[in-house]
This record gives C-alpha cells, structure tokens and sequence, in this order.
C-alpha cells in the first residue's frame, strides 16, 4: 500500500463526511463539494493500486 492509496482513502472519508454534513444542513454546496472529495479519493486509490500492481509485476 503506497501513499496514493491512503490518501484516496483519506479523501473518500472526508467527502462522505462532507457529504452528510451537507445534508444535515441543507447545503446543496457542500454536498456537492463532498461528492467531488469522493471522485478525487476513488481516481487517487485506483492510481495507487496500479502503481502497486506494476510494481509488483516488475519485482518478478
């Protein structure tokens, strides 16, 4: 697991609790702002799962 992995991990949460916090309080912005963290978090994951497949991959 490299850094890119527990940083889009790290946004997923911050965007889920972004998200529920919009909800809570009824603000469309930061609902959406949280959405966005999610999205940026999940693309940030997937770039370090294939930096740690290739490099396992070039290891053999």
């Amino acid at each position: 697991m490299n850094k890119d992995r527990i940083a889009g991990a790290a946004k997923q949460a911050k965007g889920t609790i972004k998200e529920a916090a919009g909800k809570v309080l009824g603000d469309e912005k930061l609902v959406a702002e949280g959405k966005s963290d999610k999205v940026v978090g999940k693309i940030q994951n997937a770039i370090g799962g294939l930096k740690d497949t290739l490099k396992d991959t070039l290891k053999t």
